[in-house]
């Protein structure tokens, strides 16, 4: 059991920490066109996000793959610029746009997963059980994500109810700004 909320932990913290911002950010793009209303379509979403990451997490940590972390670390922020200008491009087409974000959320999270491989490789002893520890670290990234996706939510009923902006405004706003943050990201990290 210790293992267990050892590496449930560390996914809490590969979420929550103030080191996690191309994760929350990410997180914030794939999440800023909904509300309360549609909380089983962001669970469900998040829940994708997750598969992927633990997908590629898993064939990573077991030596199936590996790829450059240069350029892993270059593409997690290229995932989050193109999933905030999908939001933007999708603003008058929201039912289209949701879906689109249950294959962003997917794919994307394989990407987002081969960013955290090479430490939780190492992390995982030979003699403990990967499995065991794979499956604490998802938990911890599955709830940690859960819970910054319910402090967007809370943010934007906030916003849209009582101080009346546009859900579309909103979307847009937020949307703009991590493309923003994003796109600065992937240049400073560009693997030249």
């Amino acid at each position: 059991m210790s293992d267990f909320l050892f590496y449930f932990t560390l996914g809490w913290h590969h979420i929550i920490s103030a080191d996690a911002l191309d994760h929350q950010l990410f997180i914030l793009a794939l999440a800023s066109v909904y509300t309360f209303k549609n909380i089983k379509q962001v669970l469900i979403l998040v829940t994708a996000f997750t598969i992927g990451h633990s997908l590629t997490l898993a064939l990573s940590v077991l030596d199936v793959i590996r790829f450059s972390s240069k350029w892993v670390e270059f593409l997690i922020p290229c995932t989050i610029f193109i999933t905030a200008i999908n939001n933007i491009w999708q603003l008058d087409k929201p039912a289209r746009g949701v879906k689109i974000n249950y294959y962003l959320a997917l794919g994307f999270g394989l990407i987002h997963g081969m960013g955290f491989a090479n430490a939780i490789r190492i992390m995982l002893a030979h003699d403990q059980s990967i499995g065991m520890g794979l499956f604490g670290f998802n938990i911890g990234l599955e709830a940690g994500q859960i819970f910054v996706v319910s402090i967007i939510l809370v943010l934007a009923y906030l916003f849209l109810t009582f101080v009346k902006i546009k859900q579309r405004d909103w979307i847009f706003f937020l949307s703009a700004g991590v493309f923003a943050l994003a796109i600065k990201m992937a240049v400073e990290r560009l693997p030249i």
